[in-house]
């Protein structure tokens, strides 16, 4: 029973799972290894890093398989060239997140790829569409990273019966094994984007010791909120917010924001050198909801067989949905 869906047909790919575009996490290694493994690699534009896009997408370029490259779409305004150093590595799409996408569809249209647009409610849903994008990613506020306040599990289905059959639509939020697929796929969508379960691969760009926490961390050991915006002085517009594991600076903070605003130059400081340092009781990991999932770093390709594998048994009644999974 292969898991075909109007993604998988509109991206040429043969599973339905999308990585998502981590900022420098989801580089060139990742992307390619997913998409190896027939998902769809989207590699990290996020922030802007000229040098290192060049440098990531320059080796995708001519890859025998498709893949994307993501931006933070109000960051992308602000170097809208880097758009050029993109469309150059000739991506099967662009995806973008956060901000209004029509600014940009036209280039990416006019360049052959297609435009992958994430919303957070229905409003930017119909304002992704009037722009042209070829397929929506729903993002609940499970997901890792930066989000808004309404659920995947009712923001999904209200994403899914606007679109009404228009472009597919992917889930994101708090996903990481075959159920999440599979329960998602119940709900009409078309595919689901992951981030945290490919954070911790083998092939991503980040920290064992990241890896580490988040292989360890257990449900609910999770925080929303502008705790690492507020530390690294980079707070995102409204209404979004990140979510990251709780630790040793979450737990001194939370609740103190006004006080942390306040020494916000010195906090700063101590925190871009834990960055540096790789000190993570103080510099964040930034994780979604899904980590209580997650149980070992493995490769890419793995993660993508076995949540396709689950889902496909579920789908197909040889396993019960409610059984206990293999520790993944």
């Amino acid at each position: 029973m292969p898991l075909r869906t109007a993604l998988t047909e509109k991206l040429g790919i043969s599973r339905p799972i999308l990585l998502a575009p981590m900022d420098l996490i989801a580089d060139a290694r990742l992307v390619r290894a997913v998409s190896d493994a027939g998902g769809f690699g989207i590699l990290g534009g996020g922030y802007g890093n000229r040098t290192w896009l060049a440098q990531e997408a320059a080796k995708l370029e001519g890859l025998p398989v498709p893949f994307g490259i993501g931006f933070i779409t109000w960051s992308l305004a602000k170097q809208p060239d880097l758009l050029d150093v993109a469309l150059a590595a000739r991506p099967a799409a662009i995806m973008l997140s956060f901000g209004d996408p029509a600014r940009f569809a036209p280039a990416i249209k006019q360049a052959g790829s297609l435009l992958i647009c994430q919303v957070q409610d229905e409003a930017m849903a119909e304002q992704a569409i009037a722009a042209g994008a070829n397929i929506l990613v729903a993002q609940g506020t499970e997901a890792g990273g930066h989000g808004a306040s309404r659920t995947t599990l009712d923001i999904v289905p209200a994403i899914v019966d606007l679109a009404a059959g228009r472009v597919p639509v992917a889930a994101a939020g708090g996903l990481a094994d075959g159920r999440g697929l599979a329960a998602m796929l119940m709900l009409g969508v078309d595919g689901v984007l992951l981030g945290t379960r490919f954070y911790a691969s083998r092939e991503a760009n980040g920290a064992d010791e990241a890896k580490r926490r988040i292989c360890a961390a257990k449900a609910g050991e999770t925080v929303r909120g502008i705790l690492f915006d507020l530390s690294r002085n980079n707070v995102w517009p409204a209404p979004f917010t990140g979510r990251c594991l709780v630790n040793d600076h979450a737990r001194r903070w939370m609740g103190r924001e006004v006080e942390l605003l306040q020494q916000v130059e010195n906090v700063s400081a101590d925190y871009v050198k834990a960055r540096t340092e790789g000190n993570f009781d103080i510099a964040a990991v930034i994780a979604g909801e899904a980590v209580g999932l997650i149980h070992d770093v493995a490769p890419a390709a793995e993660i993508v067989a076995r949540i396709v594998d689950e889902a496909e048994q579920i789908l197909q009644g040889r396993r019960n949905s409610s059984a206990v999974f293999a520790k993944q």
